[in-house]
């Protein structure tokens, strides 16, 4: 995809058969910060000794020799090493999959770190937990002031957990899949995308509740969800994506409604993809139940999920939309070798500004504007890591990961947006080299202010 002009023109994207107009704005690096991919932090002491190594199980085989097989991005993606080997010693801080809408007191964000190394089946040594972090755009550093371990101790979650047998019960991505974050009052609240449920918990990780999805009064069930077997019929026995549950639950002000976004489409009774729409079903907080009301989101062209969703004002809302790309398209391989390219380079990495007070006769909340985050503005230099690239890149930032799963509004004139590093499977900035859990603010203010 060409890049963009920064300034502010009308595009037209054309979506199967429906047109969808959205203006797409300019935006500027206003901060940047980082922190290291490798960023482990000790579970808790009352945890089983399993949780002290992590990432055991990523192999074919159980191996339990901390920092002895390179990771690396897979091969559709070109097998490129990561520099970071597992497993760990310690719990990996990375996989930031959500921010809060609401700060903590101090004014720091609350986020949360995903089901662990990417799949039901090889995190079930690792634990699952949310935090409070700041980052510091002066110095280019984020701190982690707390971290939260989920855990079960009131046996609340349906279903046999990996830590069953233990007096602590914590939870492990064997268990759930978090990708979402939501704070109200002294209550957490998770979207996840293994049932996909969502898991309510308070502010020090004692889990409350889980709650079933319901769509038109069906419980959606994933290949994952507990209770599906092999061999399972895609769109009869489930109709949620592997990895296609909730990956974005927006807050909404004034109703305390989630608005919890698929991150694919469903699946229809043939096993194919329903349509480029995402389902956005609302939960009411206060009742513990779904409201019955169900939209869409329809996807730009070339787009395949959503990374984040989160309320600016009481109806308009940001979406992180992306596609399955990393790294910058100007190193896009061209020949069969791709030790030194990128295979599926970013070209789809967009904030949409969208209003759902304005739903047309399809059910879809309208696109008001997006970004582009591969085409960023810099004049000021605030970029504080190099990314590889086969053209000339002054002047211009760009955020080229596979997953990009954090935006929030920050004030009224910034937003901020993290990406998902997938420690330590990820890379995009640089070949060989695992991606940090990146914070930009950009200045967005036009943007911001689109109706």
């Amino acid at each position: 995809m060409p890049l963009r002009s920064l300034i502010a023109a009308a595009a037209l994207t054309t979506i199967a058969g429906a047109a969808v107009a959205a203006e797409t704005f300019p935006a500027k690096l206003a901060g940047h910060a980082y922190l290291p991919a490798m960023t482990l932090i000790a579970p808790p002491a009352d945890a089983p000794r399993d949780a002290i190594v992590s990432g055991k199980f990523t192999g074919k085989t159980r191996n339990e020799v901390p920092m002895s097989v390179m990771g690396d991005v897979g091969a559709a993606y070109g097998s490129h090493p990561t520099g970071i080997s597992l497993p760990f010693v310690g719990q990996p801080v990375q996989g930031l999959s959500g921010f809060a809408m609401n700060r903590a007191p101090d004014g720091s964000i609350y986020t949360l770190t995903d089901n662990g190394f990417g799949t039901k089946a090889n995190s079930p040594d690792a634990m699952l937990f949310f935090h409070r972090m700041k980052p510091d755009f002066a110095t280019g550093k984020v701190e982690r002031l707390e971290s939260v371990f989920l855990r079960d101790p009131d046996h609340k979650v349906p279903f046999r957990i990996a830590y069953e047998g233990t007096d602590s019960r914590y939870l492990t991505g064997a268990d759930f899949d978090p990708e979402s974050i939501q704070v109200l009052g002294d209550e957490v609240w998770i979207g996840e995308e293994f049932g996909p449920y969502i898991v309510r918990a308070t502010l020090d990780g004692r889990v409350l509740a889980v709650y079933p999805t319901l769509l038109d009064g069906e419980v959606l069930r994933g290949p994952d969800t507990p209770g599906v077997v092999v061999p399972a019929v895609p769109g009869k026995d489930f109709r949620v994506q592997r990895s296609g549950g909730y990956e974005g639950m927006a807050l909404q002000p004034k109703t305390n409604l989630l608005w919890a976004m698929l991150e694919k489409p469903l699946l229809g009774e043939d096993g194919k993809p329903e349509g480029d729409f995402l389902r956005v079903m609302t939960f009411d907080t206060g009742k513990g139940a779904w409201t019955g009301d169900s939209y869409r989101f329809r996807l730009a062209d070339g787009a395949t999920a959503i990374g984040d969703f989160n309320f600016i004002d009481d109806t308009r809302a940001l979406v992180i939309e992306r596609d399955n790309g990393e790294g910058d398209p100007s190193l896009a391989c061209k020949t069969d070798d791709k030790s030194a390219c990128y295979p599926i380079p970013a070209k789809v990495k967009n904030i949409v500004l969208v209003d759902t007070a304005s739903i047309d006769k399809d059910g879809a909340i309208r696109r008001i504007a997006q970004i582009d985050l591969m085409n960023i503005a810099d004049p000021d230099g605030k970029a504080i890591v190099k990314t590889a690239a086969d053209r000339d890149l002054t002047g211009v930032f760009t955020f080229p990961f596979f997953t990009i799963e954090d935006v929030m509004l920050y004030d009224d004139k910034h937003i901020l947006v993290a990406n998902d590093n997938n420690l330590p499977f990820s890379g995009g900035r640089e070949i060989g080299k695992a991606a940090n859990n990146e914070f930009i603010l950009l200045d967005v203010a036009d943007f911001l202010a689109a109706k």
